[in-house]
């Protein structure tokens, strides 16, 4: 027997990444090529080689901000839980998590980091995780929040609204905040509705499900923190919506704020479907839908998504700096714990 052969089991994992990674790249490429086959190539070129290098300036610096706030965010979350690790390696932590999420195949890896890199100092890989978990589900509300709000104020102007309208929008955020707040404030209820998943372990997974709604409880008797991470959260879409509009102003897009306050959000939701590669194709073609239903022209739609991912992939390169210069005495620690 050939002790090199990879098992069945490997084999079938490699294929079915294979067939993953070809879905990925076949769904961009297709769509890219589609979308550039029926709009002048030259005149997105055009759009992106003589935009204004300062207001791309200025959207970096936003960019810069959305990192310091989220990690303010996420440090208010592990307080909660009475975590603390210094802000620098917070800001570290995202920074390096930005570069993964940008450089590899999903946005997964990038939480990945953060809750390998809180997970010694919480002691408890599930508790770190879930802190991460309830930090992303707190952003997603900010961010349909701030969609709800840009569609309220379009609406209110008599302007097309695309393919949203404010009353969806406002549904969808208070169903997300009625199942949160149910989370949150009644535990249990979460832990009824895992029940089943102990199933596949009883002893490993009820143990996890018993930490989770421990968490939660915490989290119950600790609203402020709750309350200013949500806040945070919509900063941080406000903040996003304004690193868009600095880039369309850089390329003389006349795009209301309003309206970026409602595609940004949109485009960010449909990309945590994953079928394409890092968002490439799938991100174009919903800014170039979004465009046409306001009858503004397709190349600026896709000079401004192009021109967006761009830039927030070079600011990501400082997170491989940040990577790299990590410190085994100031950077966040490699977990050892199994749990």
């Amino acid at each position: 027997m050939n002790d090199s052969a990879p098992s069945a089991p490997a084999a079938r994992h490699t294929g079915r990444n294979v067939l993953i990674w070809t879905i990925k790249i076949v769904v961009s490429a297709g769509l890219l090529y589609w979308l550039f086959r029926n709009v002048d190539a030259a005149e997105v070129w055009r759009l992106v080689r003589t935009a204004h290098a300062a207001w791309l300036l200025v959207a970096l610096a936003l960019y810069g901000a959305i990192i310091v706030v989220s990690a303010w965010r996420w440090g208010l979350l592990l307080g909660a839980q009475g975590i603390e690790m210094p802000f620098s390696a917070l800001v570290n932590s995202f920074l390096v998590a930005t570069f993964f999420n940008n450089f590899l195949p999903s946005n997964i890896g990038g939480d990945v980091v953060r809750i390998r890199d809180s997970a010694r100092t919480a002691g408890s890989k599930t508790l770190a995780t879930t802190v991460v978990l309830l930090d992303r589900g707190i952003g997603l509300l900010g961010l349909v929040f701030v969609a709800a709000c840009g569609a309220t104020v379009a609406a209110r102007r008599s302007e097309a609204l695309g393919p949203l309208g404010p009353s969806l929008l406002w549904a969808v955020f208070g169903g997300g905040l009625t199942a949160t707040l149910i989370a949150v404030m009644a535990p249990r209820s979460l832990g009824f509705v895992l029940r089943p998943l102990e199933a596949i372990h009883q002893e490993w997974v009820g143990e996890r499900i018993e930490r989770l709604m421990s968490a939660l409880g915490r989290f119950r008797a600790a609203p402020r923190a709750l309350v200013n991470c949500f806040l945070g959260a919509i900063a941080v879409q406000t903040l996003l919506v304004a690193f868009y509009a600095a880039i369309a102003r850089g390329l003389d897009i006349p795009i209301p704020f309003a309206h970026l306050s409602i595609l940004i959000p949109l485009s960010f939701i449909v990309l945590m479907v994953p079928v394409s590669v890092n968002g490439f194709g799938i991100r174009e073609k919903t800014f170039a839908d979004y465009f046409s239903a306001l009858h503004l022209p397709v190349t600026a739609a896709l000079a401004l998504s192009l021109t967006g991912a761009a830039l927030i992939m070079i600011f990501s390169l400082s997170g491989a700096v940040a990577y790299v210069t990590r410190s085994a005495r100031s950077g966040p620690a490699e977990v050892e714990s199994s749990e």
